[in-house]
């Protein structure tokens, strides 16, 4: 399990670190969304191994959020056109 926490955590910094060398706003948009949910892996995986069902809740309230933040930023962007 330690290995996958790991893994995850490195795929999470590789993804945070092309998001900033991304040109598109789409790209950026779509990395955003990608970090947040291995945010969320992270969490569930360390709720599963240490028992602590509070944490599952915090990963399901995180994943409302990011879906509802994906959803303004990209109407904002339709919108506006570029930021």
């Amino acid at each position: 399990m330690k290995f996958l926490m790991t893994g995850l955590f490195i795929l999470a910094l590789l993804i945070l670190l092309k998001l900033f060398f991304k040109n598109s706003i789409w790209e950026k948009v779509l990395l955003f969304n990608l970090f947040s949910m291995k945010v969320v892996l992270i969490l569930l995986v360390y709720a599963v191994m240490g028992g602590l069902n509070y944490l599952m809740d915090i990963a399901f309230i995180y994943v409302l959020l990011g879906f509802m933040s994906i959803v303004f930023i990209t109407r904002f962007i339709r919108k506006r056109g570029k930021i």
